[in-house]
């Protein structure tokens, strides 16, 4: 029995159907606004941070569209230039003239050098990137020649449905193509595949066959269709019901009586996919509308400063932070409707131009405050020099420490006068931490000398020997211990470092001294018991005092769990609790043994 494949049932793979208009549509409003939204996160961006942004596309440059590249671009050099303005304005309320102001290139010339990496790697990448959709376009080419070889050659040879359907599969598994060939490349695929159906004798289990599993790939298709209804993410859910278009147009047909029905179920869910995007974008719009109202207020804002009220430089000040406050505010707002988003903006730029230029003038205008911040320095500078050859380090420390603070608080000298008294008050602060610095030398010293005396004392320390622990070598411990305590500050590099080599010995030492007492005292109470003790008094009351050392041991090691070891302070109590709690635990040890004691005692 032979195949009558129907061309018309497949035609419709030739060309976009109505829903499938829709969806190009769509996807072109929506990598519009994709690009404004991305433009707008941009804009929230410093220059540091745009350039940080850039070298991360370095690393992989295809990652960023054309759009975003060009909205960083146009950033930066917003608010570079909005920088270099500022900068000349400090320069001139500084005193300086404007001939001698140069503007800060660094962050230019390396936003300049990594563009310039983008700009190569791009075009590098786009090179193999066309080598590689034209390989792809030669293999599917290759692909149609032999679907064109069996279509010429099906009356002299036997045409082989399995030979057909495996050069169906390696067309699918080529890639993308360049776009000027793609729609001849897919015309001239279905016209070919049309053929061979025609002339093709296929048994009838065959096209049965092959119609089932195409209603089977079909229906999965429709089923991913449908779940994209719940995708929280739209854009994303649009996104994919693309790519599903695009394999539903590459599975052959289905029985005829199913056409109809299978793809009416997947235009439904089409449908419901593109009326949530249109929705998405449409409260996208809203927003935009929201933000335009909410960036015309603050330009109302910074148009109603009543400059007449600034009168003087902590007004300045003020004022200038509640407008810096402001453009950071106009930061966190999104965009406006692309058709007033740049007018909205100059309309902003330009207020605040007017507000700095303005109190660039009133501080042109307080010159005489030059005069008054230099009898002030001059002041310093008087008071530096007559505590430069002091020897009380700590106190005279702190004052010139203070006479620094102070000077940072005064404004602006003359230029003339500027290098001049900054050096001669630097000059007296430097001469007197010199003089302490070499005072220091003599102090480190005396350290190193007491480093040696501690390392001697742990020498000693470690040449005693737990396990024989006599009388005598307790007391010489003892007073090893006395010395080291007795012994002064070691350099500060060294100090964690000798003290724990001397407590970890120490510790070793007292553990062996405290097991060889508890097995002293573990023997004496052994020797009471056969004198006749009350045995279950006995055991009654250490049974309390071992409950007791229990819980007393549990309160420290809460409270352990509170402190905080980042001062000094911090260290010395952990270090006491942690000590006291050892203790604690060895003495109820010693308790518990003795209960021990009793209980062989009564089972006898």
């Amino acid at each position: 029995m032979t195949d009558t494949h129907d061309p018309k049932a497949d035609a419709a793979l030739q060309k976009p159907t109505t829903e499938e208009n829709v969806l190009i549509q769509n996807e072109a409003t929506e990598q519009q606004v994709v690009d404004q939204t991305s433009q707008e996160e941009v804009s929230a961006l410093s220059c540091a941070e745009i350039i940080a942004r850039v070298k991360e596309l370095a690393e992989d440059p295809l990652a960023a569209s054309k759009e975003e590249l060009d909205s960083l671009k146009q950033q930066f050099y917003k608010q570079h230039r909005a920088a270099v303005e500022e900068a000349k304005e400090a320069h001139i309320a500084n005193g300086y003239e404007l001939e001698t102001f140069k503007p800060d290139t660094t962050e230019e010339d390396e936003y300049k050098a990594v563009m310039a990496i983008i700009k190569d790697k791009r075009a590098e990448q786009q090179r193999e990137i066309e080598r590689a959709l034209e390989e792809n376009f030669l293999k599917k080419e290759a692909i149609l020649n032999r679907i064109q070889a069996m279509v010429d050659n099906a009356d002299k040879e036997h045409a082989s449905y399995n030979d057909f359907k495996a050069l169906q599969q390696e067309w699918k598994n080529v890639g993308n193509v360049p776009a000027t060939k793609q729609t001849d490349l897919w015309k001239r695929y279905q016209i070919l595949t049309e053929q061979f159906y025609d002339i093709l004798k296929l048994n009838i289990e065959f096209r049965e066959y092959d119609f089932k599993k195409n209603l089977e790939a079909k229906t999965r298709l429709c089923e991913a269709a449908e779940r994209l209804a719940d995708e929280a993410d739209v854009v994303s859910a649009f996104h994919q019901l693309q790519k599903l278009h695009q394999e539903y147009r590459e599975i052959g047909p289905v029985a005829r009586e199913l056409r109809d029905e299978i793809w009416n179920r997947f235009k439904t869910a089409s449908s419901v996919v593109n009326k949530r995007h249109q929705q998405h974008f449409e409260d996208l719009k809203n927003r935009e509308t929201e933000n335009l109202e909410k960036k015309t207020a603050i330009c109302e804002k910074v148009e109603a400063i009543d400059f007449a009220a600034l009168t003087n430089y902590t007004l300045w000040n003020d004022k200038t932070q509640e407008v810096i406050a402001m453009q950071e505010e106009w930061k966190t707002i999104g965009f406006a409707p692309q058709k007033m988003n740049a007018k909205v903006f100059e309309r902003f730029r330009a207020a605040c131009d007017a507000f700095f230029a303005r109190k660039a003038d009133f501080f042109k205008g307080m010159k005489d405050n030059l005069a008054v911040n230099l009898e002030k320095k001059i002041a310093l500078c008087e008071q530096a020099e007559a505590l430069q050859d002091s020897t009380d380090w700590k106190a005279t420390s702190d004052k010139l420490g203070a006479l620094q603070r102070e000077w940072k608080t005064i404004g602006p000298v003359a230029k003339k006068h500027s290098d001049v008294v900054w050096k001669r008050f630097i000059t007296a602060c430097d001469a007197f931490f010199e003089k302490r610095k070499a005072a220091g030398s003599s102090q480190r010293t005396e350290e190193q000398q007491n480093l040696a005396k501690k390392k001697e004392v742990i020498a000693a320390l470690s040449a005693i020997d737990p396990e024989h622990l006599s009388e005598e070598a307790v007391a010489k411990m003892h007073e090893l211990i006395r010395e080291w305590n007795g012994i002064g500050h070691v350099p500060f590099r060294d100090k964690d470092k000798v003290y724990k080599q001397y407590k970890a010995i120490i510790d070793r030492l007292f553990d062996a001294l405290h097991a060889s007492e508890a097995s002293k005292k573990i023997a004496r109470f052994k020797d009471s018991i056969k004198e006749g003790m009350n045995v279950a008094r006995e055991r009654e009351r250490l049974l309390r005092a071992y409950d007791n050392m229990c819980n007393e041991i549990k309160t420290y090691a809460n409270n352990l769990g509170f402190l905080t070891s980042s001062s000094k302070s911090g260290n010395s109590l952990v270090a006491e609790m942690q000590r006291k709690m050892e203790k604690l635990k060895a003495d109820a040890e010693v308790v518990l043994k003795k209960i021990r004691a009793l209980e062989e005692k009564d089972g006898e």
